[in-house]
């Protein structure tokens, strides 16, 4: 870049969890690394809550990509936390005045670069509203799919254009064709936040006031979804620049040695044995189907590594712990009956585990970040969804794409429903077949993946037209 050419400074605003900010963080870092007119700062709200967020902020991953924390506002948070139900929103929503204050003061020490915009987390549009107090554009990173995304924008259009009540769908059968999947989607499977929260849908029409919108997948895992978005002239352009995984390989080489007796313990098993069931940061699921699980797994005879975490208090609100002792939860004498077959550990470093050749399944709750690790990983998924968009997201790898195994598509961890040891044990059994043609259809995307983030490659070139988009629209 020549000595009197200005740095073009974008602000990224993540949501405050570990895996949006993880995800904004390695997207920052791509662009900058991409582009050497880019100067970004990403904003790291805290939440009282999460104290990952802290750890994760001192250490800055490049010169041109600074985390700045914000004050977590405690007092604001509790209040919240009482009277409203979406109070996760309203905190976000409350956050607009030290956003604003942030990007005073980071404009006010740089003055050889001119703001750019801000990229926020699709649930952060409440600083679209600081974005135009500033006469700036904003664009949109948005952390799942492009299915998903095309969900979305059509049940907000449906209501708000149509005028379609879509509480007269609540609990039915019907299923309801969506431009961004082949197949009709049954409402079984659409984040039950349609339902459940009346701002949800408002979130994606916020999204259409964007001049773009980043999205964490690759043409070639998502084709019809990524067309069916491109072709539609009511949404902002949209560029898929993944896969964006949370780890690198120093991280995964970290995560490996940090984690010695879990990797030595899948030194020792034969390649592609090994089933690995986790269910995500704050995936956990309640004792009697702990239980099932467990006998599924003794039953089925493989070998496993299962990631059991113990449910936060119902009156608290926090995030998944980790048992004293899992034998609390477990059928009596399932260690010692499985002591050569599996393990049963917390927390997991799950790119590290999905990475390791003795893995050969992964059962998931179908998390976006996780689906990328498992087809980056080449480690085909059996889904179990618990939350959010996780249904839609099993939906479309077991009937769009055919290349996952189902426990139950349509599982809300929420509902009273146990999932029965003979079902898990024949998706186990069905996940682990090495005939399965499943495995060669997520080994063929491995290859795709990898291909689409080098150069020339698809994701490569929508990072390309990204930054030209950004450019473009400087006042």
């Amino acid at each position: 870049m020549s000595a009197d050419q200005k740095l073009s400074s974008l602000v990224f605003v993540p949501f405050p969890i570990m895996s949006h900010l993880a995800t904004a963080v390695k997207t920052a870092k791509l662009l900058a690394d991409r582009d050497e007119r880019l100067s970004i700062t990403v904003l790291a709200m805290k939440l009282p809550i999460d104290t990952l967020i802290s750890s994760y902020t001192k250490n800055s991953p490049d010169a041109r990509v600074k985390v700045v924390e914000l004050p977590a506002d405690e007092p604001t948070f509790t209040k919240l936390m009482k009277s409203s139900k979406n109070f996760f929103f309203r905190y976000i929503e409350s956050q607009k005045g030290a956003v604003r204050d942030a990007v005073a003061e980071i404009m006010k020490n740089s003055r050889s670069s001119t703001f750019a915009g801000f990229v926020i987390d699709m649930f952060c549009t409440p600083m679209i509203d600081v974005a135009n107090e500033l006469g700036v554009p904003t664009y949109m990173f948005f952390s799942s799919g492009s299915a998903t995304l095309g969900l979305m924008f059509h049940l907000q259009s449906l209501r708000d254009d149509s005028n379609v009540d879509l509480m007269e769908y609540k609990n039915s059968d019907a299923a309801l064709s969506i431009p961004t999947f082949v197949h009709p989607v049954p409402v079984a499977v659409w984040p039950s936040a349609v339902f459940e929260d009346s701002d949800f849908l408002d979130f994606a029409k916020r999204f259409r006031e964007t001049k773009g919108i980043i999205v964490n997948t690759f043409l070639e895992f998502e084709t019809h979804q990524i067309r069916s978005l491109s072709d539609d002239k009511n949404i902002p352009p949209v560029f898929p620049v993944g896969p964006i995984l949370q780890a690198d390989a120093n991280k995964i080489e970290q995560e490996k040695q940090k984690h010695g007796e879990i990797m030595g313990w899948l030194d020792r098993q034969p390649d592609s044995s090994v089933v690995f069931l986790c269910f995500g940061t704050h995936g956990c699921l309640e004792g009697d189907q702990v239980k099932e699980i467990a006998v599924a797994l003794e039953n089925s005879g493989h070998r496993f590594l299962w990631s059991l975490r113990k449910p936060p208090p119902k009156e608290k609100v926090a995030f998944p712990g980790e048992y004293e002792n899992s034998e609390e939860v477990l059928p009596e004498g399932f260690l010692e009956r499985t002591a050569e077959m599996g393990k049963v550990i917390g927390w997991a470093p799950q790119m590290a585990v999905l990475s390791h050749p003795a893995v050969g399944g992964f059962v998931s709750h179908c998390g976006w970040n996780s689906t990328l690790e498992s087809v980056w990983c080449g480690v085909p998924m059996a889904v179990w969804p618990l939350s959010a968009e996780q249904q839609a997201n099993a939906f479309l790898l077991v009937k769009e794409f055919e290349m996952a195994v189902e426990i139950k598509m349509d599982y809300n961890k929420d509902s009273n429903v146990i999932v029965g040891a003979e079902t898990i044990e024949k998706a186990i059994r069905q996940l682990m077949d090495p005939e399965n043609e499943i495995r060669v259809k997520v080994r063929a995307l491995t290859e795709k993946s990898r291909m689409a983030l080098m150069e020339g490659g698809s994701s490569y070139n929508y990072l390309k037209r990204f930054v030209e988009n950004v450019v473009n629209n400087i006042s």
